[in-house]
C-alpha cells in the first residue's frame, strides 16, 4: 500500500463511527398508530352479504380459507372497502359459536382485493375474543416481554362493531405474514411455516402435533402438522426435521439456535404452557432468513402467565415447579432434547444464562402488575359494556392478581399469582445457583498497524473467553474468536483481567455485530445479556483498493445517479454503503440489479456487497 492510500486508509479508520447497542424496540409502532397500547380504537365492519355469518361459519368447520368483503371504518372516521375477512381461531372460535355467542375472533385482510390498501399500515389484523382472559391483558402484557428478546407480534386493545352491533372487546394482534417478515429481518420471500395442526377443536380427522418429529423424507407426511404459508418451502423445512433429528450437531447450519433459545426460555418463564416446550407442542411460526437459518417466532401467547392451561392437571404446585430444561410435556421432543434437555451442555448453559436475564430484568411482578393495570383501565369502560363477555369484571380485575378457579367449570393462572410462585421456582434451581462470570463492557481500541481491530473487556470468574462477532446482514451467524489475558494476541498486560480478541476482518467496510460471552465449568455470561438480539457494531475500516472473494461489478462509475451490478453468481446480495469518511449511507437488499445513489453528494463511496455464502465484495464508487 503506496503512502497516500496509507495516510486516507489511516483518515478512514479514525473516523469509524463509535459502538452502540441494536435497538429492537425501534422495529415496533409509534405512537398514535394501530398497534400502540396506550390508545384502544373502534371497529365497524359491514359485510356486504348479510347472510355472512351462515357462510363464514361453514367455511370455518371446512377450514377452507374463504373470506367475504365488508366495509371497515375505523374510529368513526377512516372508512376502507372490500376488506376480506374471515372467522379465525380454534377453540375459541368453536365453544362460543357452538353456543350461539356471537363473539367468535376474526381475520382481517386490508389489500387482498385491493393491493396497496392498508389500515394505518397494517395489511392484516387479528382479532381475538380472550374467552381464556378474564383480564384480556395477557396476552399484551406477554408480548411486552417477548419482544425484548426477539421478533414478535404487536398486540392492543380493540372494540368491534358488526352490523352496527357492539360484539365487545377484542385483542388486536399483528399478523406474522411477509409485512411483519420484511419489518424484522428486512426481507419477505423466504419459506414460512405455521407450526400449527390441520385439525381444529371439534372437528374430525387425524390428530398430532407440530412436535419437529421425523416421519421420513416425503413431505405430505407433515401436511397435517405445519402449514405452509409462503409459495415454496416443503423441502427447505423436511430438511430442516431431518438435520435436528438425525445431525443435531448440524442443527447450526439451518437453525437460528439462539433465537428458539430465548423464545424457549420466555415461555419457561412466563409459564406459556401452549407451545412447544410446554403442555402442548404448537402456536409458533419458522421463517427461513436468506442466510440459510429458521427463525422461530412466537404466536399465540394467550395462555401466558398459566392461564387457563392451570385446569389441564389436577395438582396446580405441578404446573408452577415444572422443568425449564425438559418442559412440562416435551422432554421426548427433538428440540427440547437437543437445546436444553442438558443444562450443563453448551446450549443449556447459553439458555441458563437467557433465563437468567429474564427473570432479573423482566420478571417483576410489580412492573407486570402496574402494565397490565395501564391496559384494563384503558379498556374497563369497553369491557363493562360487553353483551358477549364470557366472564364479568370482578373477574377482569382480579385475575391480574390471584387465581381464578371455579369448580368443575374454570381455571385461570393469576398474572401476578403465577409470577411470584415461578420466579421463586426457577431461582431454586442448581443451575440458578452457579455463579456465572461477570463481563464488563468492551471497548474497540484503535486499529493497529499490524493491521487488527482488537476488542478488549474486564471480565472475571471465567476459565474461556469468546469475542462473538459476524458482518451478516441478517445479525446471525457469529463467529467465535478467542479472547486473552496472557499478555499476546494484542493483550496489553497478562493475567489484569483485561481479555483480548481480534475481528477476523481487516478491510471490509462491513459494520462488525459482536458481543463478549464467557464461561467457566458451571455457568455462561453474555455482554450484552440480551445478544444476539441485541449486540455492539463497530464499523471496520475501508480499504480504498476493491476487495472480494467473489466476482461482482458497478457500472457507470463514476455515476451521476442510478448504478447497474453485474453478479455473475446470481446470488442474492445484500449491500451497504459507507461514503470517504466511513459512515453507513445506505443498508439493504439489492433488488434487481441497481442501486439508486441520486440523492448522495458528489465524492467517493464505497459498496460492500454480500452474497447468501457469506461472501463479501468491496467496490469503489465515484458520484459526480
Amino acid at each position: 500500500m503506496n503512502k497516500g492510500i496509507l495516510l486516507l486508509f489511516l483518515l478512514i479508520s479514525n473516523l469509524c463511527s463509535a459502538q452502540i447497542i441494536y435497538d429492537p424496540q425501534v422495529l415496533y409502532d409509534a405512537p398514535g398508530g394501530l398497534m400502540d397500547p396506550a390508545i384502544m380504537r373502534t371497529m365497524d365492519v359491514t359485510f356486504y352479504d348479510a347472510n355472512y355469518d351462515s357462510i363464514l361459519d361453514a367455511n370455518w368447520y371446512t377450514n377452507s380459507g374463504i373470506r367475504l368483503p365488508a366495509t371497515v371504518q375505523l374510529d368513526g372516521g377512516l372508512i376502507l372497502p372490500n376488506v376480506m375477512v374471515r372467522y379465525k381461531g380454534n377453540s375459541t372460535y368453536a365453544i362460543p359459536a357452538g353456543q350461539g355467542n356471537k363473539k367468535v375472533p376474526y381475520n382481517l385482510d386490508f389489500n387482498d382485493s385491493v393491493p396497496g390498501q392498508t389500515l394505518l399500515g397494517f395489511n392484516k389484523v387479528k382479532l381475538a375474543n380472550g374467552m381464556f382472559d378474564p383480564t384480556f391483558v395477557k396476552e399484551i402484557s406477554s408480548y411486552n416481554i417477548y419482544r425484548r428478546y426477539l421478533p414478535t407480534p404487536e398486540a392492543n386493545l380493540m372494540q368491534l362493531n358488526v352490523q352496527g352491533n357492539y360484539l365487545g372487546l377484542y385483542i388486536n394482534t399483528e399478523s406474522i405474514d411477509r409485512q411483519f417478515l420484511n419489518k424484522h429481518f428486512g426481507e419477505n420471500d423466504g419459506v414460512l411455516f405455521k407450526c400449527d395442526p390441520i385439525q381444529q377443536y371439534g372437528q374430525p380427522g387425524p390428530t398430532g402435533n407440530s412436535d419437529l418429529n421425523w416421519l421420513g423424507s416425503d413431505s405430505t407426511l407433515y401436511y397435517n402438522h405445519y402449514t405452509l404459508k409462503s409459495e415454496e418451502g416443503w423441502e427447505e423445512f423436511v430438511n430442516l426435521i431431518n438435520v435436528l433429528n438425525n445431525s443435531p450437531n448440524e442443527l447450526d447450519t439451518i437453525l437460528n439456535i439462539d433465537r428458539v433459545l430465548w423464545a424457549f426460555a420466555l415461555n419457561q418463564a412466563l409459564l406459556n404452557l401452549d407451545t412447544y416446550n410446554g403442555l402442548y407442542q404448537h402456536n409458533y411460526y419458522m421463517y427461513q432468513t436468506g442466510d440459510g437459518l429458521f427463525q422461530m417466532i412466537p404466536w399465540d401467547v394467550s395462555e401466558s402467565f398459566l392461564g387457563a392451561l392451570l385446569g389441564a392437571n389436577s395438582n396446580p404446585t405441578e404446573l408452577y415447579e415444572y422443568d425449564p430444561y425438559n418442559g412440562y410435556n416435551s422432554w421426548w421432543y427433538p428440540l427440547t432434547q437437543v437445546l436444553t434437555g442438558d443444562p450443563t451442555s453448551h446450549y443449556g448453559k447459553i439458555y441458563t444464562a437467557h433465563l437468567r436475564t429474564i427473570l432479573n430484568e423482566s420478571l417483576d411482578a410489580t412492573a407486570i402488575e402496574n402494565y397490565a393495570n395501564t391496559v384494563q383501565t384503558l379498556g374497563a369502560p369497553a369491557a363493562a359494556a360487553d353483551p358477549n363477555a364470557f366472564f364479568g369484571m370482578t373477574e377482569y380485575y382480579s385475575n391480574v392478581t390471584s387465581e381464578l378457579v371455579i369448580p368443575f367449570i374454570f381455571s385461570a393462572g393469576g398474572i401476578v399469582s403465577s409470577i411470584d410462585l415461578r420466579k421463586s421456582y426457577l431461582e431454586s434451581l442448581a443451575p440458578m445457583q452457579e455463579m456465572p462470570p461477570a463481563v464488563g463492557n468492551p471497548v474497540v481500541l484503535p486499529p493497529a498497524a499490524a493491521g487488527a481491530n482488537y476488542v478488549t473487556a474486564q471480565v472475571s470468574n471465567a476459565t474461556t473467553v469468546e469475542l462473538m462477532a459476524t458482518k451478516s446482514f441478517y445479525k446471525s451467524k457469529f463467529i467465535s474468536i478467542p479472547m486473552y489475558d496472557d499478555g499476546t494476541n494484542g493483550d496489553a498486560t497478562s493475567g489484569d483481567g483485561n481479555y483480548t480478541g481480534a475481528f477476523p476482518w481487516w478491510f471490509s467496510g462491513n459494520q462488525a455485530k459482536f458481543y463478549i460471552r464467557a464461561n467457566n465449568a458451571n455457568a455462561t455470561m453474555l455482554n450484552p445479556e440480551r445478544a444476539e438480539y441485541e449486540f455492539y457494531t463497530y464499523d471496520l475500516p475501508l480499504a480504498v483498493e476493491d476487495l472480494e472473494s467473489f466476482s461482482v461489478e458497478v457500472y457507470p462509475n463514476p455515476t451521476f445517479g442510478v448504478v447497474n451490478v453485474s453478479n455473475p453468481s446470481g446470488s442474492n446480495l445484500n449491500y451497504t454503503v459507507h461514503n470517504s469518511i466511513g459512515q453507513l449511507i445506505v443498508q439493504s437488499k439489492l433488488k434487481g440489479n441497481k442501486i439508486d445513489v441520486s440523492n448522495q453528494m458528489a465524492g467517493i463511496y464505497f459498496i460492500s456487497f454480500e452474497d447468501n455464502q457469506g461472501r463479501t465484495a468491496v467496490k469503489k464508487l465515484v458520484i459526480q
